[in-house]
């Protein structure tokens, strides 16, 4: 994920989200420091049971989880509640947090902006004119949203937009669903994991004091591997996962009125990816593309400015009746449709729900930290596994991996974690390229494969809307977040290759061999 092209300051961001080893846990609990988990491992548990065993797929439920769990960790602290209390409000309040919402809401705005303007409707025609059916298409939207999130360095905000515009077109085209929102995610995991404005990348690099363009250059070897036999695997699972039945002929129909007019929005994005690698802030980027696709929609007539945002006043407002005329302003009859509408309300609103979940998952995980249940398992695995430059490159992917499952933002949990790798690494004088490829690749991939996951989340919430956007959308057609799991093939390839490099040794580097730059202080 990447909400900030400008990367992070000199004091670096792992000050306050980490716990340096001299410091006693701020908070003591009664059964040792392993009892702070308590409130991430009951959620894990309860997201578990929801989604995997009761397929319920609902961000209320799992909001539900973590606040039991918050709750039930309390009662397991020694002495005073206060300083429990005061670390729910530090983790909330965390910036990694903060920044991955803001990258949701204006992601969602611009979906939405893009999907009400035709945006699907072009996509669908250029399929069908060009001959790209049901097979092909999950990999070709793995290949699109894998530059989309090169470009803009944001994989939650490609996961939103794909899912909003990629998704229904490739349901519409005879795709299959689990297929196409695995393709999504994969597609965010390439971007995320190689793009240079990546939050990701920047934090592995500064963790490990590496310069940026080291780190990308020297970890394209092994995301194009995943990538290549992830679109492999794609094509194949293309030939034998058949896409969902839509009532009579109305594929055909829809197909044959898909109009190529709403293929203009492709220089919307065009102008975020390109003001995303020009070194522009991505909420700056998203917003210009925000603008210029209300601007073409507007000219061309795709939308209108009642579209964009409407007021629907009740017919008692003071001056409601002489203004009517205003394109912006309706008066209803209906108590209920009193509000505010249009395409940039609907596409922030759907993310405030998973906004709070977040918030709480990440206090839950600095509990987790100032309790010292972290620290415990890194110093652990450090002093058991660590015992030889193989068994260290594996220790580091494994605590990776298993801070990525507990801290479901991927930032986060890298930030977490970027010290630790930094120990082990330099234990064994790996070069810091390589100690942030493996960090990366890690905090990349299952950022996106665990329902629970920020990823997941943030594309399953944007769905969620899909059926009310369009009459042949039914909920039958959503993805439960479990049954995507085996298929993100490159998250899946990603952690492999890097398994593999462990115990092979491909691509390992030595400080010896090549001293990364002193670290951009951008």
């Amino acid at each position: 994920m990447s909400t900030d092209n400008g990367g992070p300051d000199e004091s670096g961001p792992t000050e306050s989200f980490t716990q340096a080893d001299d410091d006693e846990p701020r908070i003591t609990f009664y059964g040792g420091r392993g009892m702070s988990a308590i409130p991430i491992a009951f959620f894990i548990l309860w997201a578990i049971a929801q989604t995997a065993l009761w397929r319920i797929s609902d961000t209320s439920g799992l909001v539900v989880g973590i606040l039991i769990g918050l709750i039930l960790g309390m009662f397991f602290v020694r002495g005073d509640w206060k300083t429990y209390a005061n670390t729910i409000f530090e983790g909330m309040t965390q910036p990694v947090a903060v920044t991955a919402i803001v990258a949701w809401i204006w992601a969602g705005m611009f979906a939405e902006i893009l999907q009400d303007g035709g945006f699907v409707d072009g996509l669908v025609w250029l399929a069908d004119v060009g001959g790209i059916g049901a097979t092909l298409f999950p990999a070709i939207t793995f290949v699109l949203a894998g530059l989309f999130t090169t470009g803009i360095g944001t994989g939650y905000g490609a996961a939103i937009a794909f899912v909003t515009l990629f998704f229904p077109a490739g349901i519409l085209l005879g795709a299959n669903p689990v297929l196409m929102f695995a393709a999504i995610l994969s597609g965010a995991i390439f971007g995320d994991n190689l793009a240079p404005v990546s939050d990701t990348t920047i934090v592995s690099a500064v963790t490990q004091d590496s310069d940026i363009g080291g780190v990308v250059a020297s970890r394209f070897k092994y995301v194009i591997i995943a990538a290549v036999l992830a679109f492999v695997g794609y094509i194949i699972a293309g030939q034998f996962m058949g896409g969902l039945e839509i009532g009579g002929d109305a594929r055909e129909i829809l197909v044959a009125q898909s109009e190529p007019i709403g293929l203009i929005h492709l220089v919307s994005m065009g102008i975020v990816i390109g003001a995303a690698v020009a070194g522009r802030h991505i909420v700056e980027a998203i917003s210009w593309g925000i603008v210029v696709a209300a601007a073409f929609s507007l000219a061309l007539g795709l939308m209108s400015v009642g579209d964009i945002v409407m007021f629907n006043a009740p017919e008692d407002a003071p001056v409601a009746e002489p203004l009517e005329f205003l394109p912006v302003l309706t008066i209803v009859e209906d108590a209920d449709a009193v509000g505010v509408g249009g395409s940039l309300i609907d596409g922030a609103a759907g993310f405030f729900e998973l906004a709070i979940l977040v918030l709480l998952i990440i206090a839950a995980a600095q509990i987790m930290i100032r309790g010292g249940a972290f620290q415990l398992i890194l110093d652990w695995s450090i002093e058991n596994l660590a015992t030889n430059v193989r068994n260290a490159e594996l220790t580091m992917v494994g605590s990776s991996a298993l801070i990525n499952a507990v801290i479901t933002i991927n930032t986060a949990a890298e930030v977490a974690i970027g010290p630790y790798i930094s120990k082990i690494g330099e234990r064994f004088n790996l070069n810091g390229y390589r100690r942030a490829n493996i960090l990366d690749a890690q905090t990349a991939a299952l950022g996106y494969i665990f329902p629970w996951s920020g990823g997941v989340l943030a594309g399953f919430t944007a769905m969620q809307d899909l059926p009310g956007e369009y009459d042949w959308f039914t909920t039958e057609m959503l993805v439960t977040p479990i049954d995507v799991v085996p298929f993100v093939f490159q998250g899946w390839l990603l952690v492999a290759v890097f398994v593999v490099a462990a115990i092979t040794g491909f691509g390992r580097e030595y400080i010896i061999d090549r001293e990364s730059e002193e670290v951009a202080r951008l």
